[in-house]
């Protein structure tokens, strides 16, 4: 047996089962984990199959090399021999050397107290109901910096050019209406405001999520 067959057996056990045991050295476990939310809240991610290592085992499991003998077409003893054969090793090579790659698995790996632990591949797949499914994003578009500093732009032009073409109808409705001069500047103001906070949301949003929200709804938000 070498290594990539050994992790190819693996592999094709986990799919099927939630523990796979390496007798002597430790066990795989597969775990159903969650959908989750990321990106502050605006991304489903969809539910996958999570693969760690445990460094405990059960002596007489026998899966590992029941699917040898099965798939060799030899003798369970005999299967179970060179399984223990090979996991011996492979503990010995993890010991001394601290790392172990396993094709298509991803890497065990070993403390200086030799405590060891297991990283996934980024691209392991070991849930096969999962196929095909993708993450959700809940935004339908979202302003890049350049395209709100724009927005903001024609607000201000759009503004002093109102100001200019209606600077005498303005002053006479100062004159006679001072009440709705006022509430023009405060709208003109408002609309400035929101420009300039749109654009601020855009270059720093964790400042502005510190602003809009609680500790707590944060909490809740980024989780």
């Amino acid at each position: 047996m070498d290594i990539d067959l050994f992790s190819d057996i693996v592999k094709d056990l986990i799919l099927d089962n939630d523990e796979v045991t390496l007798p002597g050295l430790g066990t795989f476990v597969s775990e159903l984990m969650p959908s989750t939310f990321s990106d502050k809240g605006y991304t489903i991610n969809p539910p996958y199959r999570r693969l760690s290592f445990r460094q405990r085992w059960r002596e007489d499991d026998s899966l590992l090399a029941d699917f040898y003998s099965r798939t060799n077409g030899i003798d369970k003893s005999q299967a179970a021999g060179i399984v223990g054969e090979f996991i011996s090793g492979l503990k010995e090579t993890l010991q001394s050397k601290k790392l172990v790659v396993l094709p298509g698995l991803g890497r065990l790996r070993a403390t200086k107290e030799n405590a060891f632990f297991f990283i996934a591949d980024e691209d392991l797949d070991i849930y096969p109901y999962g196929f095909g499914l993708e993450p959700v994003s809940l935004k339908t578009h979202e302003e890049t910096p350049e395209e709100v500093t724009a927005v903001v732009k024609e607000l201000q032009e759009a503004l002093t050019a109102d100001d200019a073409v209606k600077v005498e109808e303005k002053t006479v409705a100062r004159r006679k209406k001072p009440w709705l001069a006022a509430t023009l500047w405060i709208a003109a103001s408002v609309i400035l405001f929101l420009g300039l906070f749109m654009l601020f949301a855009r270059i720093a949003p964790d400042l502005t999520d510190k602003i809009l929200y609680s500790e707590e709804e944060l909490r809740i938000i980024n989780y």
